[in-house]
């Protein structure tokens, strides 16, 4: 597998540093609000890629934190009259309803900030000791000078970096160098706070991540993901800080997803074109969120409009016809593979190559989607209703359908029609019934009574198919 990585800004082999196993981390988000669409991409994205690792025989420890303690999260709070803690336990549960729906599963460990002061307070400490850190009035910075190597990850000469961080935070009394960052912040009144050697305080949000990578991935991790706003300071940081403290370097690829635009303009409230996850499922529902993201490439920008999540909406339905087709045909088919299915499912395997080629070019999901279509268009000509398809072929063409759009975590809503209800069912046998009685009146007003409850029914040689309008 082929991965562009920020890092060498090059398509690199992926090699694990320990084999079979990945180790990756992904930013989670700061919990004081609904998340957006946006914070949608990275969760999708790299939820699938550990599925497609885990799907090639690798054994996956993921990560993604919670920022559970934040400027925004107090500010949140005190604009409620309430402690930090209510708000970053509302929203951490809010956010996992939204995962939920996404279809994105459970990091193998999802840390909390708060919950690795010990670690972050360590680290700062061996920062300090050899001479990258500096203790100030209560506040510990990092002195982003004594890294040489500042600016690798964003490409962007040291000097240049300097300077800009300069102009947007000018050196205080506390500070040594307007570019230098806070590890540690002393407490204001009225804040939460943690006891350390400097004093009461709490954590800045660049070392949070250093610290619960260090615990639960070791010094050197595979792969770190993010958005592509993270790479600099924030990753940038992160790698300043780890490398600096454990001596060695902090990760090996670095994957980074493209901006979402709103009809080709950026997300804002002051714009009014600010959606939160939660506005557009309640309208469109929650995967064809997943379909947007996964239709396409992970780097490339993605324009949100109605048109594209109408779009994918549609597209899943065509996903989800294939298989409501293809398990009524499979009810009713027998037999082994004929000499000419063999050759079907010939190009069965075909799909499944192009499908694994797409994703080991730089996990291009928008090529695996392709794929899976054209997986679904030989399915739909091999084992249409009353094509005589034998029971082998179907069940072989199901496995692998279900295999597919299950890497890429899709089809995980099971729709109502899924399963009949006591009465439509009875309904639909009264119909039979009556068809066989030669009622014919009364097997029209049944049909007549099911399409009013948005039954559709459809007469084929293996019996009655229905479907919802």
């Amino acid at each position: 597998m082929k991965i562009f990585n920020t890092l060498t800004r090059q398509k690199d082999e992926f090699t694990t540093l320990h084999e079979g196993e990945v180790r990756m981390y992904a930013c989670g988000p700061t919990v004081y609000n609904l998340i957006h669409i946006g914070n949608a991409r990275p969760l999708i994205v790299f939820d699938t890629l550990r599925r497609y690792f885990e799907w090639r025989g690798y054994k996956v420890n993921f990560v993604q934190n919670f920022t559970d303690i934040d400027d925004k999260i107090i500010r949140r709070a005190n604009e409620e009259g309430t402690d930090y803690i209510t708000i970053s336990e509302r929203y951490i549960d809010e956010f996992w309803t939204d995962a939920k729906g996404l279809g994105v599963r459970p990091a193998t460990t999802h840390p909390k900030a708060t919950e690795n002061i010990d670690q972050i307070i360590d680290i700062i400490s061996r920062l300090i000791e050899n001479g990258h850190a500096y203790a100030s009035g209560g506040d510990v910075y990092f002195s982003t000078r004594s890294f040489s190597e500042y600016g690798k990850l964003s490409h962007l000469p040291l000097e240049e970096l300097l300077e800009g961080a300069s102009k947007r935070t000018d050196a205080t009394d506390l500070k040594r160098d307007g570019a230098d960052f806070a590890l540690w912040k002393s407490s204001k009144p009225g804040e939460p706070y943690w006891e350390s050697p400097w004093g009461n305080g709490r954590p800045g949000w660049h070392i949070e991540c250093s610290a619960m990578c260090r615990r639960y991935l070791g010094e050197t991790l595979d792969i770190h993901c993010g958005g592509q706003d993270l790479i600099f300071p924030h990753h940038e940081n992160e790698i300043a800080q780890s490398e600096c403290c454990n001596g060695t370097s902090f990760a090996r690829y670095w994957m980074h997803n493209g901006f979402i635009t709103v009809d080709n303009e950026k997300m804002s409230k002051s714009l009014n074109n600010f959606f939160t996850v939660r506005d557009v499922a309640e309208k469109y529902g929650y995967e064809p969120i997943r379909m947007m993201m996964l239709g396409c490439h992970y780097r490339s920008p993605l324009n949100y409009s109605t048109e594209v999540i109408e779009q994918s909406k549609a597209a899943l339905k065509r996903l989800y016809t294939c298989r409501e087709n293809l398990r009524f045909v499979l009810g009713a088919a027998e037999g082994t593979l004929t000499d000419a299915e063999k050759a079907t499912l010939d190009s069965f395997d075909k799909c499944k190559a192009h499908f694994v080629d797409a994703m080991e070019d730089d996990f291009n999901t928008a090529g695996a989607v392709s794929a899976i279509f054209d997986l679904v268009r030989d399915i739909n000509i091999a084992c249409a209703v009353g094509s005589g398809a034998s029971r082998e072929l179907c069940e072989k063409a199901l496995a692998l359908f279900e295999e597919l759009t299950g890497v890429l975590g899709l089809l995980y809503v099971e729709e109502e029609a899924s399963s009949l209800d006591a009465e439509v069912e009875k309904l639909i046998e009264d119909r039979q019934a009556a068809r066989k009685a030669k009622n014919f009146a009364e097997a029209d007003a049944i049909r007549d009574k099911l399409n009013a409850m948005g039954i559709i029914l459809e007469d084929t040689p293996q019996g009655v198919k229905w479907r919802r309008k």
